[in-house]
């Protein structure tokens, strides 16, 4: 079994967001609690599991599931990104794939640039009311609050400015009590000439990951959100981690396209 750990939301090594991926050549998937476990063992955010589909009828090529090193999620983008590339460099598909996973069809289509552009969901964002205690858990003002739906399941809070996204330093476990995976801030680009329109960063505790590098999920919700206040549909987020990632949005209505690059960095074979 190959196992690649591949860079997403990047065009370079070591920074984006490094996902796991493994690819079955047919079949069913082992059962779940081996999937958990390997998952465990590569500890990154995500790893994605992918199989060919026999029959076309689902609407996808691909059957394709992601897994934290403590569970299963609904949807991952940076992931997604992972297993296309993997796909298009090993020739296993050309053009655009299909997948079908716990949220629906997802599609990913390869450019010429090596870049590869993902249809996802939009997230419904709903305003809410700031929970007691995530000002203190943040360390820093909310301006405003959202819910950001069932299958990404965080709170996303808007902040003053790109410093303040910038300079967070939570406590993480009190963010977990707030939603189901946790919390996304973000903010206006203090300077949009350098590239990129708005600014992020996702802490997800609930799910076993402290701070995730780039979240391509969470720009579904960060895409209408921005797209709504800046009167564009397409833009760039920043996600301002300590690896950083560009994720370009596209709001298409109740999809959103999320567009990035990825660089495989390490391949290998899986013996347990």
């Amino acid at each position: 079994m190959r196992i690649r750990i591949v860079d997403a939301f990047t065009d370079r090594p070591f920074a984006g967001n490094p996902a796991g991926v493994v690819l079955f050549d047919s079949g069913e998937f082992p059962d779940d609690d081996r999937l958990q476990r390997i998952a465990a063992e590569v500890n990154l955010s995500e790893t994605a599991f992918a199989r060919p589909l026999a029959d076309a009828s689902q609407g996808a090529d691909w059957a394709l599931r992601w897994f934290t090193p403590l569970t299963e999620v609904d949807m991952c983008g940076h992931a997604t990104l992972a297993t296309a590339h993997v796909l298009h460099i090993t020739g296993a598909a050309t053009g655009t794939v299909r997948f079908a996973a716990r949220c629906g069809v997802l599609t990913a289509t390869a450019h010429e640039d090596g870049s590869i552009t993902l249809d996802f969901p939009t997230a419904p964002i709903t305003p809410v009311a700031l929970p007691d205690g995530v000002t203190e858990a943040l360390g820093a003002e909310v301006l405003s609050t959202y819910d950001t739906g069932p299958h990404i399941g965080d709170l996303m809070v808007e902040l003053a400015d790109e410093k303040t996204v910038r300079s967070l330093a939570p406590d993480v476990r009190a963010l977990g009590r707030h939603s189901r995976r946790g919390i996304i801030a973000t903010a206006p680009a203090e300077d949009p000439s350098r590239g990129y329109d708005y600014v992020s960063r996702c802490f997800f505790p609930n799910v076993g990951i402290d701070e995730d590098p780039v979240t391509g999920s969470a720009h579904t919700a960060l895409a209408p959100f921005w797209s709504g206040r800046l009167g564009r549909d397409d833009l760039t987020g920043l996600q301002a981690s300590a690896r950083t990632g560009l994720v370009r949005t596209g709001l298409r209505g109740d999809r959103t396209l999320l567009t990035g690059s990825a660089v495989t960095v390490i391949e290998g074979d899986l013996l347990a």
